[in-house]
């Protein structure tokens, strides 16, 4: 009962942390300089436009409601939350560590931070989809589709992380034509996305992918091989996510 108390009130301590350093990185900014600023110094294929950014707006909302229902006290002996234990409070910890090694300028670092937060969503996945015939209707909403989105979103923020990280440190492809380079990267996101999508179901994850990839269309749009790679990256999603759905709702299991 104590350690469950204690999980409770770590999970809740890390949300509050975790949004205050968020805001404040843009607020005071830390180190100086805004977040869109300092990614805008280098011109990378695979970060999308900025409005895209705004989904942090939903990874919050959706993270604040998993942390009010895990803090309730009927929800204390949740074998579903009990599982997860430790693991959403971490990832409080990843992010906002990565923030301040990104607001510093610190990229090399930041890249296994960001790594570290990836493979503690990719836990909470795998902990969650055990117990899937469970977590429908609310507690879909509010237990698994917070992670799922937060893990949807991590897995584009790494790609063009890494992307960015070796952009600062001078690496210039062996002078391949960084579009290419962009090209490439944007068909591994899509393959690793592809996979999720077809092994899991995961609609939630899926919109998010698909989100960021026309996002890139966007941004990238006055370069044809890179628009055109993620245009395409994005209706191949997009039409999993709808057969998944499609294919959910005939066998009567629809969970969203």
């Amino acid at each position: 009962m104590r350690s469950d108390t204690a999980r409770q009130a770590l999970t809740i301590l890390s949300f509050i942390g975790t949004f205050a350093v968020n805001v404040a990185a843009n607020a005071v900014p830390i180190g100086g300089t805004m977040t869109n600023v300092i990614s805008d110094q280098f011109h990378v294929y695979v970060i999308p436009a900025g409005y895209v950014f705004a989904i942090w707006g939903l990874i919050y909302t959706l993270l604040g409601a998993y942390t009010v229902w895990q803090g309730l006290r009927r929800n204390r002996e949740d074998p579903v939350l009990r599982e997860l234990g430790w693991l959403p409070a971490l990832t409080g910890l990843f992010n906002s560590v990565w923030i301040f090694l990104f607001q510093y300028e610190v990229f090399a670092l930041s890249v296994p931070v960001i790594v570290g937060l990836l493979l503690t969503l990719i836990a909470i996945h795998f902990r969650l989809w055990g117990h899937r015939d469970v977590l429908r209707g609310r507690s879909y909403w509010l237990v698994r589709a917070p992670w799922a989105v937060y893990l949807g979103w991590i897995t584009v923020a790494t790609i063009a992380n890494i992307a960015q990280t070796l952009f600062s440190l001078g690496f210039t492809g062996f002078g391949i034509d960084p579009a290419l380079i962009a090209a490439v990267v944007l068909l591994v996101g899509l393959a690793i996305a592809a996979t999720f999508v077809l092994r899991f179901g995961d609609a939630a994850y899926g919109w998010v992918i698909v989100w960021a990839y026309a996002g890139i269309v966007v941004k990238e749009s006055a370069t044809q091989l890179v628009a055109g790679v993620a245009a395409m990256g994005a209706v191949v999603v997009a039409a999993l996510v709808v057969r998944a759905m499609a294919t959910r709702r005939r066998s009567g299991a629809i969970r969203l």
